[in-house]
């Protein structure tokens, strides 16, 4: 798992389980989006941000997020974008999605961060923005642990 760390032992935690596209173990924060992302021109990847327009997540950072999102849209330059946020060093820690393409094949490839996909649950009724998530695309799990509610 990453480096970072949250207690989460007194938090129950649910268990998906999926199908590893790339392989690997990691843990972050969660970031969700319904809606499908577009690799050029729809982030910067010099700063790991959604910056297209109509996005609910124009201006965030994806940057050592675990990305739940449905998939890619736009051209064939999606890896490559993708690819950029990786040697750049703002690339999502895991990206978890739910609609298989040759173009999110390829990205998760390139960007070389775990990826899952055909998931036994859907992941968008259990995971929120702000939840803790641990990808573990090795075994074809995922972890997720409940962000606190606000006091």
């Amino acid at each position: 798992m990453s480096e970072k760390s949250v207690n989460t032992e007194s938090r129950p935690t649910l268990v998906i389980k999926g199908r590893g596209v790339v392989k690997g173990k990691v843990s972050g924060e969660a970031l969700v989006t319904r809606e499908t992302i577009s690799g050029w021109g729809g982030i910067n990847e010099r700063e790991g941000t959604v910056i297209e327009r109509r996005h609910e997540l124009v201006g965030q950072s994806f940057s050592g997020k675990v990305l739940l999102f449905p998939g890619a849209k736009g051209s064939s330059g999606w890896s490559a974008f993708f690819h950029m946020t990786r040697l750049n060093g703002v690339s999502p820690a895991a990206m978890l999605f739910t609609r298989m393409t040759t173009k999110i094949a390829l990205g998760a490839v390139v960007t070389r961060v775990p990826a899952m996909t055909d998931f036994d649950q859907d992941p968008f009724e259990h995971i929120e923005t702000g939840d803790w998530v641990e990808v573990d695309a090795d075994a074809g799990e995922i972890r997720i642990t409940k962000r606190r509610p606000a006091a």
